[in-house]
Formats: C-alpha cells, sequence, structure tokens
C-alpha cells in the first residue's frame, strides 16, 4: 500500500524576488526558494552572487542601504511580509546575525545581550532566566560576561551575536557568513552549535554562507544562487559531491542534478 505524506508547511517563502539599491543596481535578478519550518536550509554562492542583499530583503534591511524590493513576493508563516518594518518582523519571531556580527565594542558582553531583550516584554526575572540559559549553552561569555565585547576574540563575538538574537525568541533565525573570519575549528564549533539549536529546539534557520563544505555536513536543504538568480533547490547532501558548486562559484557550465 502506498503511503502519501503531505508535503511540509515552509515558514518562509520567497518568491521571484528581486531587489535594486539606488534604482539602478540590480543585485538581484530571480530568486525562489521555501524554508520548511523546523528546517535548516543553506542559501549557497559565491561573493556577491545575492546572498546578504536577499537576507536583507527578509528582514527589511534594504533601507539603510538605498535598496529596496522591485519584484516578487516574501512570505513569512503563510503572509505577506513586504510592508512590515524589521521591529515589527523581529517581535514574530524573524531575526537576523549579521555579517561582521556587529557587536557592540565599548559595551561588555552582558550588556550586549541585553540588548537582545529590548522591546519586549520579558519580566526582570524571566530575563534573568533567559541570561543564565545563555551562559549555559555559551560557556565562554559567562566568562567574559564584564569584558568589553570588542576586546572578545572573532568567535566569542560572532557567538554572542547568535546568543543575543536567540534572546528574541525567534522561531526563523537567519544569519550571513557566520563563518567569515574565523578559524577552521571555530567554524566547525559555530555549524555544530547550529545544528545542536535546530534539532533540540525545532528552530528554523537560513543560512548564507560562501564556506559550503564546512556548512553543508549540518545542513538540510540547499538552495544555490548565481549572478542574482536562484539555480538549484534541494536536499543539501546531493549537493556534496556534485558540480553545481564549482558551476556556481567558477562559471562552468554542467549538467545540474535534479532537485528533490
Amino acid at each position: 500500500m502506498t503511503q502519501f505524506h503531505e508535503p511540509a508547511t515552509p515558514i518562509l517563502e520567497v518568491q521571484h524576488l528581486k531587489v535594486a539599491y539606488q534604482q539602478v543596481i540590480h543585485a538581484v535578478h530571480d530568486i525562489s526558494f521555501n524554508v520548511v519550518a523546523g528546517g535548516f536550509t543553506v542559501l549557497l554562492g559565491a561573493n556577491g552572487a545575492g546572498k546578504s542583499t536577499t537576507l536583507k530583503a527578509i528582514s527589511h534591511l534594504l533601507g539603510a542601504a538605498r535598496g529596496a524590493i522591485t519584484q516578487g513576493d516574501i512570505r513569512y508563516q503563510g503572509q505577506s511580509i513586504l510592508a512590515k518594518e524589521p521591529h515589527t518582523l523581529v517581535r514574530a519571531g524573524l531575526a537576523q546575525v549579521l555579517e561582521g556580527r556587529r557587536c557592540f565594542p565599548h559595551l561588555t558582553v552582558e550588556e550586549n545581550l541585553l540588548t537582545g531583550t529590548l522591546g519586549g516584554a520579558l519580566s526582570r526575572a524571566e530575563i534573568c532566566r533567559q541570561l543564565e540559559e545563555s551562559y549555559a549553552r555559551f560557556p565562554r561569555l559567562k566568562v567574559k560576561r564584564t569584558q568589553c565585547a570588542g576586546l572578545t576574540s572573532g568567535g566569542e563575538q560572532q557567538m554572542l551575536a547568535i546568543a543575543r538574537a536567540l534572546l528574541t525568541q525567534p522561531k526563523l533565525l537567519l544569519l550571513d557568513e557566520p563563518s567569515m573570519g574565523l578559524a577552521p575549528q571555530i567554524v566547525e564549533e559555530v555549524f555544530a552549535l547550529l545544528h545542536e539549536l535546530h534539532q533540540a529546539q525545532g528552530l528554523s534557520l537560513l543560512v548564507a554562507e560562501q564556506n559550503a563544505h564546512a556548512v553543508l555536513p549540518y545542513a538540510q536543504d540547499a538552495v544555490v544562487i548565481s549572478s542574482g538568480s536562484s539555480i538549484w533547490q534541494g536536499r543539501a547532501t546531493d549537493l556534496i559531491d556534485s558540480d553545481v558548486l564549482s558551476d556556481s562559484y567558477f562559471g562552468a557550465r554542467e549538467t545540474l542534478p535534479e532537485a528533490i
């Protein structure tokens, strides 16, 4: 007897997205993909392919760089979010860790973490409880809690940025190039931590990353973009031994594997 499985519900749907900066520089031409609720999706592509622009479009952060969505739709939990403001999206459970970590260097580690609770309706006791959870998850941050964030290592700052985003209690967490500037051992720690959060808490993840071989072993699904367009989406395991990544990074024209 044949068994039929209902398709997984997407928490995020990006539909034929186009983005331009200053109304003339077209950074994204046609990007479409879904992120399954509770899934771990990686957005792969060479430097300049449009990964960061796509994440900023989802989080409604394009305006700071004079960018705008010119076509397409972005749906979060089934509703279009094109008209939503960034703070509204954060309160709805969509948070982003920006490229370069963006910690406040002159604030302490703990003060940086507390910025993740601003704008919420948490009691002091709840904030203290969440801080202790963060320190349990990131023991290095507890040791450095009174130190200025600018004096911590790159890996510690990346963990701080992730911990701060988690304090907003996201349903979907976006991360832009989390491996950038980190030693290989720290990169492995970061992705192992994200995998653990995904597995233990069911957190939905969308990670834009250039270091494909570091992230693919942890991801479930992958999207490959090239020159501002999505060219493939399927299971992450199908990319590990395929030519799709070399095609998109170096311009070779080969037959793409069939996406699932």
